[in-house]
């Protein structure tokens, strides 16, 4: 007899899930480099050049400006483009991996 609540494998029911492996992406064809740059500076860089990148090939923006954060997915869902990943620099700041689809 099962219960609700309990996890099939007999772990805990509120045991965390294993941390998420880094995305298998390939990498960027094309890295624009934005730090020190404040916004809306990183998203016109990215707006001038991802042309630069073949459809289907990534490009990385890095940037630390908190508000790329929000701004860089926000872009790409205005232009239909598609928001791979974000990671996290050592020296500070954010890169972020886009798809051209167009």
């Amino acid at each position: 007899m099962r219960f609700r609540g309990r996890a099939k494998s007999g772990a805990p029911a509120d045991a965390a899930p294993p941390p998420a492996a880094e995305p298998s992406a390939p990498p960027p064809v094309l890295v624009i480099d934005a730090l020190g740059r404040k916004c809306p500076i990183p998203i016109i860089m990215l707006a001038e050049r991802i042309r630069e990148v073949p459809v289907g090939q990534i490009v990385a923006v890095l940037a630390d400006d908190a508000a790329a954060r929000t701004d860089v997915p926000a872009w790409c869902r205005m232009k239909s483009q598609d928001f791979v990943w974000e990671e996290t620099l050592q020296q500070g700041g954010w890169g972020f991996h886009i798809r051209r689809t167009y």
